[in-house]
């Protein structure tokens, strides 16, 4: 069942195009990454389905109906453009803009101790915004986002900062999360973290959608159907990248010349290279 549906949506800000006529469906309870170069209409769609901005034309539809402000309560919503109040005190910002989603604030403090238990920064609650460093203040954000427990999270560049140690941390939250139920929008450039998070995919350049399928399927649609052989010549291991219809004689020639054949795969792109090879088209 799809909880987003995105029918023919443009928009436009006088005679700039920021979105022309897209169209997509995002399945609950997936992870769906939305792809596209700086500047491709992204934001602008991401800001649609919270409402911040009103579409042109064509609909948003949440679990099967138009998009009304009360759905947007059910919505975490972390921007690329990230802001907290500097002056307000860690704990305070956090019971603040976890009650504006709804939340009793006995309930906003039993869960937010338990998320700051876990990202470590328990001993922050009575400091200053000010004082946290950029990788602190993006846990406390990604914490406000998720602490009401949303059905529908969109996360832009939620990996923007972080050293490689919290990016996993805040990759298998997102997972765990995802599989208890939620659904995310991962908005990144973070090829790598699109391989290994999203379930489905769409790329949208120059305020147009290009592609939407599955990941693991584009991968697939976009390789040459080469297959890359590994194989030991005496000591040293080589590899060689064939097509599909040379293996049996390459192979053969190989066996011949007295190599050991280690294995052979199917050679399947990278996302960064489709990514590369659909915007430069």
């Amino acid at each position: 069942m799809s909880i987003i549906e995105i029918k023919n949506v443009s928009k436009s800000f006088g005679e700039k195009v920021a979105l022309d006529d897209v169209s997509l469906s995002i399945d609950e309870g997936t992870i769906f990454g939305l792809l596209g170069p700086n500047g491709a209409g992204k934001s602008t769609l991401i800001r649609i389905i919270n409402r911040i901005t009103i579409a042109s034309a064509g609909t948003v539809f949440f679990n099967g109906h138009p998009i009304t402000d009360d759905d947007v309560s059910k919505i975490g919503y972390l921007p690329e453009e990230r802001g907290l109040y500097r002056k307000m005190k860690v704990g305070d910002q956090a019971m603040y803009l976890a009650q504006l989603k709804g939340m009793s604030s006995r309930d906003a403090a039993v869960e937010l101790k338990k998320w700051f238990k876990k990202f470590e920064i328990q001993d922050w609650w009575n400091k200053k915004v000010e004082e946290l460093s950029k990788g602190m203040a993006q846990k406390l954000q990604f914490i406000t986002t998720v602490v009401h427990k949303p059905k529908l999270m969109i996360l832009d560049e939620p990996f923007s900062g972080f050293d490689p140690v919290n990016a996993e941390l805040i990759r298998s939250e997102i997972l765990r999360l995802r599989d208890e139920g939620a659904t995310v929008i991962l908005s990144t450039h973070n090829m790598e973290s699109v391989e290994a998070l999203c379930d489905n995919i769409a790329l949208i350049n120059k305020s147009r959608l290009v592609i939407t399928g599955g990941t693991d399927e584009i991968r697939h649609r976009y390789g040459e159907d080469n297959v890359e052989i590994e194989y030991s010549e005496g000591v040293e291991r080589r590899n060689l990248v064939v097509s599909r219809a040379d293996v049996n004689a390459t192979l053969s020639d190989l066996i011949g010349k007295g190599v050991t054949i280690n294995s052979f795969k199917e050679v399947i792109p990278r996302m960064n290279d489709i990514f590369i090879k659909l915007v430069q088209e």
